[in-house]
């Protein structure tokens, strides 16, 4: 019989702990006597380094080290940072200029790590960067999200990156000729930074001849590798941990130099080292998400059904390559293509350039959010202009539920879904047939109301591969895991699933992250890959369990193994009132010498990955005397599969939708012509605030996935999958009938009202 979580919305177990201050985080855990780290950062976006003088600092008092990018070479380190690259149109790879731990010769973005002090304080330390002589020869600075320019790496003449293809150029084109109505639309996906509660930091100390790093990062396995080949190291004399995290989203889940040079730092000195980022530094240095514009276009036959999408895309890789930069918005973006629309003719051009700005990588979504929002917004604004219902467009394109399973022009195929019936309950959720009254009610009171959908699909990415552990304990059982929580309640949903299947109270069940030499292997967090990808090894821990366990107690008993079985709560034995818990069962194993029946461990792979999907339905108004955007009503609607804990699946659809709402009203990256960041703090970043967001409805209609056991489907990204689209159409409904035909995120109160100035301008003069 399979067996599925019992979907009951548990509170999180963790939020006693953080609400309480007793979150343990990097800096909390860092040794008291460790010194302290800080990096003198360039002040310029490009320029050669003619002087760099560091005697004086190191003379400075309490300063125990001071490294330079010579320093690292001359230990041996390997300075290059690894970064994947794209096969390009011709068949090269993609552009891969070394991005060194520390600046070497050249600095390329104003916050590159140039210097690390160390020092007893970080006041002491500070005082040492002051004294350094150090001078940078002007280059030319290229900002523009554009191939061209000076070059800002030998490797990329042009700053190109990489020049990427998918699908059929001439077929997608005879077919746009050919077509009956075809609708080009220019989409800009501005530039953000995460922003995680807790800024990155970390601490490294060499303990028993071994080294030993702690950082707040997404998973401690590539952190370990990477840390093996930087200097040269045994993985097995390496020791990787990961406390409490306070926010994570894709950024922090890459590689940076920090960590590498605070190691070196503990290698040298035999003393333990900490590094603490603070708010500025970190939107100097983190990397930053999306950032790229494209060039779309849908072709439709009579009927209005899509024959051909054409899509041209630049985006922005800042001044490196990023950790896996290169392939977001090339391999992530084109999972998801062609959305939720029956279409097999597409191409697709991506050419990634390099700017002197921070470099870009993943951000909750990674590829999907910005595949979703240009196609989305295109079709909403064929519908437009073609006069037809953009509710009714998408259904007629949407793939039919006996073509599944379904394999995209892109070659992944979807194995279930039924997006009529998604929609569908939507609209209702949404209550659509009481806009029109809801609109001219806004009207009566000088607003402007609009109405904007998005129809997401995401395709769940990350390492298919994980492991589980269950070990118990005299006083309950622990759970070991390959994931690692940044803050999406993992403690409490891998004890209550792991409850479920075993009937072990969940209050006695510890779940164990982050630290690599309890945990052999693991994928980490990404890509929404946790819950589906642990909870599948999860089960199959269990029946490693069951088989030891029934094996045991039919041994015991004296009877064939086909007489015990276990109902999720209790062995029962036929012909005998014996009826253990999975706890007594280990007590008796204990009891009875079988320490080989107290650790039990399943590894699996997944062939294939679940694809969620859903639909966001936003209502807003806007003041036109103002600019005002003010959402009023947000539903969502989602195909998630099974859920094992509906209130914290809401609660990420809740983060998400926040952060595209952030992304669509308040949040851009402004630099200016030097590659200065002009938007550096909170007080000129907008990040979005409490009164910037509506209540949000949220259902799901299940449609479970075949791709695992459980039937389930990620959630973690899915809230800002949906929300860009949903939010620029819902904009641009509002705007439509003054005239305004584009808009532009972030849909600020000063933009909207330049918007609806122009629009009356244009009309006046007409």
């Amino acid at each position: 019989m399979e067996k599925f979580g019992k979907s009951q919305s548990v509170t999180r177990v963790e939020d006693q702990r953080f609400l309480t201050g007793q979150g343990r985080y990097v800096d909390d855990v860092a040794p008291p006597d460790a010194l302290c780290a800080y990096f003198l950062r360039a002040t310029t976006a490009h320029g050669e380094i003619t002087t760099l003088d560091v005697d004086e600092a190191r003379a400075m008092p309490g300063v125990h080290l001071v490294v330079t990018a010579d320093d690292l070479a001359a230990a041996g380190v390997v300075l290059g940072l690894a970064g994947s690259t794209v096969k390009n149109r011709d068949g090269s790879r993609g552009a891969a200029p070394e991005r060194p731990l520390l600046a070497r010769g050249r600095v390329r973005h104003v916050g590159e790590a140039i210097v690390m002090i160390v020092a007893d304080t970080l006041s002491a330390a500070k005082d040492a960067a002051e004294v350094i002589l150090m001078e940078i020869d002007d280059l030319p600075v290229h900002v523009a999200l554009a191939v061209g320019g000076d070059a800002i790496h030998a490797e990329a003449p042009e700053n190109l990156a990489f020049d990427w293809e998918l699908g059929d150029a001439a077929a997608t084109q005879a077919r746009i000729q050919e077509a009956a109505h075809v609708v080009t639309v220019d989409v800009m996906d501005n530039r953000i930074i995460a922003n995680a509660l807790e800024p990155r930091g970390c601490y490294a100390e060499v303990a028993d001849g071994r080294l030993h790093v702690a950082l707040n990062g997404q998973g401690v396995w590539v952190p370990k590798g990477d840390l093996a080949r930087h200097f040269n190291l045994d993985p097995a004399d390496i020791r990787v941990t990961t406390p409490d995290v306070g926010g994570g989203f894709g950024m922090k889940a890459m590689r940076y130099p920090e960590p590498f040079c605070v190691a070196h730092a503990a290698r040298v000195l035999g003393r333990p080292v900490r590094w603490m980022s603070d708010r500025g530094e970190a939107m100097l240095s983190d990397n930053a998400g999306r950032d790229l514009i494209s060039t779309a276009t849908l072709a439709f036959d009579d009927n209005y059904r899509i024959t051909a999408y054409q899509l041209d895309t630049i985006a922005n890789m800042g001044a490196y390559n990023s950790q896996f930069a290169q392939n977001i918005q090339t391999e992530l973006f084109s999972k998801v293509l062609m959305g939720t629309y029956d279409v097999q003719t597409a191409y697709m051009r991506t050419r990634g350039v390099y700017t002197n700005t921070t470099p870009v990588d993943a951000y909750r979504g990674a590829g999907r959010p910005e595949a979703i929002f240009v196609l989305e917004r295109t079709v909403d604004e064929a519908a437009r202009q073609l006069g037809v219902d953009p509710w009714v467009l998408r259904e007629k394109n949407f793939i039919a539920p006996d073509k599944f399973p379904y394999t995209t022009v892109s070659g992944v195929t979807y194995d279930v879904g039924d997006f009529a019936m998604v929609l569908a309950s939507a609209g209702r959720e949404a209550d659509r047939a009481g806009y029109a009254m809801r609109k001219a009610a806004s009207a009566k009171s000088g607003k402007l109301r609009g109405l904007g959908l998005c129809y997401y699909i995401e395709s769940i990415l990350g390492n298919p591969s994980e492991t589980t552990a269950v070990e118990f304990t005299p006083e309950g059982a622990t759970i070991y895991v390959g994931t690692q929580s940044n803050g999406q309640g993992h403690e409490t949903v891998y004890a209550q699933f792991l409850s479920d299947q075993t009937g072990i109270p969940a209050g006695q069940i510890t779940v164990v992250q982050g630290d690599s030499d309890r945990i052999a292997t693991g994928g980490g967090t990404g890509g929404s890959r946790s819950v589906t990808v642990q909870n599948t090894a999860t089960l199959a821990a269990v029946d490693v369990i069951l088989e030891g366990f029934t094996a045991f107690l039919a041994d015991a008993e004296g009877v064939d193994a086909g007489a015990v079985s276990f109902d999720d709560e209790r062995f029962r034995i036929a012909g005998s009132n014996l009826t253990p818990t999975m706890l007594e069962v280990a007590d008796l194993a204990r009891a009875a010498g079988r320490d080989d029946l107290l650790r039990h461990s399943a590894t699996i792979k997944l062939d294939n990955r679940s694809f969620p999907n859903g639909a966001h339905v936003v209502e807003l108004e806007i003041d036109p005397e103002t600019g005002v955007v003010t959402v009023d009503r947000y539903t969502v609607v989602d195909d998630f599969g099974n859920l094992i804990n509906p209130m914290l699946a809401e609660g990420q659809v809740h983060g998400g939708v926040a952060q595209g709402i952030g992304q669509a009203l308040t949040e851009r990256v402004v630099f200016d012509a030097d590659g200065q960041l002009l938007t550096a703090s909170f007080m000129d970043y907008g990040m979005p605030r409490a009164d910037d967001l509506p209540m949000i409805r949220f259902s799901t209609e299940c449609v479970p996935s075949t791709y695992n056991p459980m039937g389930m489907k990620g959630c973690g990204e899915a809230g800002t999958v949906g929300a860009l689209a949903a939010m620029a159409n819902a904009v641009l409904d509002a705007l439509w009938d003054i005239g305004v035909r584009e808009v532009e995120m972030p849909f600020t109160p000063h933009r909207v009202w330049e918007t609806i100035r122009k629009a009356k301008d244009a009309r006046a003069a007409a």
